[in-house]
């Protein structure tokens, strides 16, 4: 399914990455534990509601380039910053962690576990 699939799915505001919503993704994985994050083998989208600068930072360093944040967190400057120089899509929806997921998993997302 391609990220607009998500977009329109989730309601979701795109933050960054508009002309980037025809990438394709397979794979979900929700956390707000960045140190969970460090250690993916693979590159889902990010579903998380941790919205601070170290959330970009450690999706750059586990190079995942997706990332939604749920509960209708909203990325500042700083962070939009730091995701457009690593390429990254950056959304955002109102709905919980739970709610997201269980919208994902309707998609035909895959979980990594």
């Amino acid at each position: 399914m391609t990220l607009r699939d998500i977009v329109k799915s989730l309601d979701a505001t795109v933050y960054l990455g508009e002309n980037q919503l025809d990438r394709e993704v397979e794979k979900a994985f929700a956390s707000d534990l960045m140190s969970d994050v460090l250690t993916l083998k693979e590159t889902p989208i990010l579903v998380t509601g941790l919205c601070n600068i170290q959330t970009i930072r450690t999706c750059d360093m586990a190079t995942l380039d997706e990332v939604i944040f749920v509960r209708n967190k909203k990325p500042s400057d700083d962070m939009l910053e730091l995701a457009e120089e690593n390429d990254m899509v950056v959304l955002g929806c109102q709905y919980s962690m739970f709610k997201t997921c269980g919208l994902l998993y309707q998609l035909g997302l895959k979980p990594l576990y």
